[in-house]
C-alpha cells in the first residue's frame, strides 16, 4: 500500500464571469461566437463562471454547457443566483459560487482615478510578487491580490497575470493581464513592448492593435474612458 496521502487544498485561479440578460442558447451562441473570433487563442478552454444577476429568463443549464463544450469553454459554474437556480445548476453538475467582490463596484469606483492629471507614476505595491527570471513559452504566472514584476522577457506564448499592476523590466512578447479581479485603475509597464495581448480590467487588445507608435518600445497600457490607450513609460 503507497504511503501517500490525498492532499485538497482550497487555491484561487483566475476567472472569466459572463454576464448577459439574454441566456438562450441561440442569444449566447451569437455573441460568444463575435467574441472568440477576436480572440480564439486568449479564451481557448477559459474557465467561465455564468452570471445570473440579470438573468432574464430561466435558462437551460444542460443546453448552455454543451454549447461551451462546442465553442471549446469550460462552464464551471454559476454566481448571483436565486435558490431555485442554484438547485438547477446544481443538478446540471455546476457549481453555485457567490463573488467575493462586487465587480460593479469596482467599476464604478473607477472614474475618481481618471480625473487625475495623466502622469504614468510607475508605484509598486509593498507586497508585489517578484520573478526574478524569464517567462517562457506555456508558462503562466499569477500575482494574486498584488502587483506582479518581471525581471526578464515574457515570452511568446507566456502569459503574466495579476491583480495589480504588472511591472516587466524586459520584452513582453506574451499575454499581460494586469486588474485581474476587475479593478480598472491597474496598468501595465514595460521596456519594449511586443505583446500577443495586454488586457486591463477585461478589457484587451490583440497585437495587431498595438503596432503603432509604441511597438517595441517602452510603454504603458492603461484604461482611460473605458478604453486602453498606449503611452510613454516615464
Amino acid at each position: 500500500m503507497s504511503d501517500q496521502t490525498l492532499e485538497l487544498k482550497g487555491s484561487l485561479f483566475p476567472l472569466s464571469v459572463l454576464s448577459c440578460p439574454d441566456l438562450s442558447v441561440s442569444a449566447l451562441q451569437a455573441q460568444l461566437s463575435q467574441k472568440l473570433a477576436q480572440a480564439p487563442a486568449f479564451f481557448y478552454q477559459a474557465p467561465i463562471i455564468l452570471n445570473l444577476t440579470d438573468c432574464q429568463q430561466t435558462p437551460d443549464f444542460v443546453a448552455i454547457k454543451q454549447l461551451f463544450t462546442e465553442l471549446k469553454l469550460v462552464l464551471v459554474g454559476v454566481c448571483g443566483a436565486s435558490s431555485t437556480l442554484k438547485q438547477q445548476a446544481q443538478q446540471a453538475g455546476l457549481a453555485a459560487l457567490q463573488l467575493g467582490k462586487d465587480s460593479k463596484a469596482a467599476v464604478a469606483a473607477a472614474p475618481a482615478s481618471k480625473a487625475a492629471p495623466a502622469v504614468n507614476t510607475v508605484s509598486v505595491a509593498m507586497d508585489s510578487k517578484v520573478v526574478e527570471h524569464a517567462v517562457r513559452s506555456g508558462q503562466q504566472i499569477y500575482a494574486k491580490g498584488t502587483d506582479l514584476i518581471v525581471k526578464g522577457t515574457v515570452g511568446a506564448g507566456a502569459e503574466v497575470i495579476a491583480d495589480g499592476n504588472i511591472h516587466i523590466y524586459g520584452t513582453l512578447r506574451g499575454k499581460a493581464i494586469a486588474g485581474a479581479a476587475g479593478d480598472s485603475s491597474k496598468r501595465i509597464y514595460c521596456y519594449n513592448l511586443q505583446a500577443e495581448l495586454v488586457s486591463i480590467a477585461g478589457n484587451y487588445w490583440l497585437s495587431e492593435s498595438l503596432q503603432g507608435e509604441f511597438w517595441s518600445k517602452s510603454a504603458c497600457v492603461k484604461l482611460q474612458d473605458d478604453q486602453l490607450v498606449l503611452a510613454e513609460l516615464v
